[in-house]
């Protein structure tokens, strides 16, 4: 019985409970505020995106989500090159409870893979902002950097590989890199 108990409870606590509040995410080469209006009018255009408010002056965009969406970062990224732009910073604030998180280390966090670089073991409990790191989410010269936080392939790709096999997770998911 005890052994059972014990597989449940590791179980529960590799699926870990979270939810996205918003997003803000910094747009590269925009210089007017037609580029503003046109990155706007993309990321409105995504069903799951309540509001968009837009700062000019610092090329930043606030998202907040319609309620019980299933949020998609990925979209969001390609909206803003689909409108000739590119995703300088991005990050998330998630309400997390009482999640586990190590350095260069995998938690699935409801249907979404992350994997933390760069940080210390924690567990996190409220609402925490988390950086994407990935290819796309931050600038060539940073991504170059945060690989040394890594030897995992999965770093490389966005997509689980050998390395998270340990993490049950299959072959092709894909993973968040972020930092705290």
């Amino acid at each position: 019985m005890k052994k059972v108990f014990f597989i449940v409870a590791v179980l529960f606590s590799l699926v870990a409970q979270a939810q996205v509040i918003g997003v803000s995410l910094q747009a590269s080469g925009l210089t007017c505020s037609i580029c503003t209006k046109a990155i706007n009018k993309a990321l409105g255009s995504l069903g799951f995106v309540d509001k968009v408010d837009a700062n000019i002056k610092n090329s930043t965009f606030d998202i907040s989500f319609k309620p019980g969406s299933d949020i998609d970062f990925d979209k969001m990224k390609k909206k803003v090159e689909d409108a000739g732009f590119f995703v300088a910073r991005f990050t998330a604030t998630i309400h997390f409870d009482h999640v586990a998180v190590e350095n260069d280390e995998h938690v699935i966090i409801g249907d979404r893979a992350f994997h933390f670089l760069n940080i210390k073991g924690q567990v996190l409990d409220g609402d925490k902002t988390v950086r994407l790191l990935d290819k796309g989410f931050v600038s060539a010269k940073e991504y170059k950097k945060n690989s040394g936080f890594t030897k995992m392939e999965c770093y490389k790709t966005g997509m689980a590989a050998p390395c998270c096999a340990k993490d049950n997770l299959q072959a092709g998911k894909r993973i968040f890199h972020v930092t705290i």
